[in-house]
């Protein structure tokens, strides 16, 4: 088990204690918030700090190791060596492009004319 799995299953832990530290947080309508007296070990305010503390604290866990696995996860498919079999010669690529020379454009095949059709008076005729 390499540490990209490791970071996964971490990142799985921190993300369902965070969902239950969210959960059990006290909402202005009353939530999912346990009532009890306000005089126990955990008075509302306290229950307050604690969980808004804790909330802080697994999100920045949860940020954090999702970044870190990203970068693992980046440099998992990386190779060591550089491939160098593209590179071009450097006078290839600040050269610019040429023109073809004359000679080439004369050797190339002409299209043929079209022949406009003949006057009504130079209309040959064949006997």
């Amino acid at each position: 088990m390499g540490l990209f799995h490791f970071l996964i299953v971490i990142l799985g832990i921190v993300a369902a204690a965070l969902v239950g530290v969210i959960l059990m947080q006290q909402s202005e309508g009353g939530g999912l918030g346990v009532g009890g007296s306000p005089s126990g070990l955990m008075s509302a305010r306290g229950a307050g700090d604690f969980m808004t503390r804790m909330t802080a604290i697994l999100g920045s866990l949860f940020i954090i190791l999702a970044i870190s696995l990203a970068v693992v996860a980046s440099n998992k498919g990386k190779s060591s060596s550089l491939d160098t079999s593209f590179k071009r010669d450097a006078a290839t690529q600040s050269a610019p492009a040429e023109a073809p020379p004359a000679a080439d454009k004369a050797a190339a095949p002409a299209q043929p004319a079209t022949k406009a059709p003949p006057a009504k008076d130079e209309i040959p005729v064949t006997r």
